[in-house]
């Protein structure tokens, strides 16, 4: 009867500590990213290609005050770590002048001025070409940004999003990213930074959601950037939030022998 009780007290105390740590992960401005087997799979024309193509990737959605809603997902697979931002409410599309900006700060050492650990995404609606910006400038009007050759395996393409999409039909912007993991490193934890600029409401709708761009197109400093966490590299079949539980899982195990002791 003690042990039953006592397997129940810590098994409610698990529980417990699990809900406890994924509030305070939600409230820390942190983004938990997905391993995926199917993102080389992916047809990078901007858009959804089909309502199962981005389907096996971690999601978050992006509401603000306004009534604006994007959807973040996010994945990485062998080499490449993938992002698709979907501005479903972004229908006064201007193409050449909108555009989404994904940034890491590969050692998240929350810097107030961008060092070349730095690396800044840049995707343009319809654009020729997407580019890259790595920080260590000295030009504070770039935000200390400079543009560098876009890396071997980078992909950025962004168009008009319409039937096949899984969120909205109606026409709007959408962005797909390929990012090697050679520029950027294999790390559990980034700095992570994103931007969407609206040419429409001269707007920039950013993660972490506190963030203001004043102007809109300064990127802000990494020591305003959340965070976004990757499963560890020894055991990637497994989702971060699998090792919040794995505790829980080792103390059912545990209590469980000794009641056959």
């Amino acid at each position: 009867m003690v042990l039953k009780f006592l397997k129940t007290k810590y098994f409610l105390i698990i529980i417990f500590i699990v809900l406890f740590s994924t509030g305070s992960a939600a409230a820390t401005n942190q983004i938990l990213i997905t391993i995926s087997g199917v993102m080389n799979k992916v047809i990078f024309d901007g858009k959804w290609t089909n309502t199962t193509e981005w389907k096996e990737s971690s999601l978050d959605t992006l509401s603000y005050d306004d009534g604006t809603e994007i959807y973040l997902r996010t994945a990485h697979q062998d080499n490449f770590i993938y992002v698709l931002v979907d501005d479903v409410t972004g229908t006064h599309f201007s193409k050449g002048s909108d555009r989404a900006i994904i940034c890491f700060d590969l050692n998240n050492n929350k810097t107030t001025i961008p060092n070349t650990r730095d690396y800044c995404f840049v995707n343009v609606l319809d654009g020729k070409k997407s580019f890259v910006l790595q920080g260590g400038s000295s030009l504070a009007l770039n935000s200390y940004f400079e543009k560098i050759d876009n890396p071997e395996g980078f992909i950025g393409k962004s168009t008009i999003s319409d039937q096949n999409d899984r969120y909205s039909e109606i026409p709007h912007s959408s962005y797909e990213f390929r990012i090697p993991t050679q520029l950027v490193g294999r790390s559990d934890v980034y700095g992570f930074y994103l931007g969407v600029f609206d040419s429409h409401s001269n707007k920039v709708y950013s993660w972490p959601q506190d963030i203001i761009s004043d102007p809109p197109l300064k990127i802000p400093n990494p020591s305003k950037w959340g965070e976004i966490i990757s499963p560890d590299k020894t055991l990637p079949e497994f989702h971060w939030s699998m090792f919040i539980l794995f505790p829980a899982f080792l103390f059912v195990i545990f209590f469980t022998k000794l009641k056959y002791r």
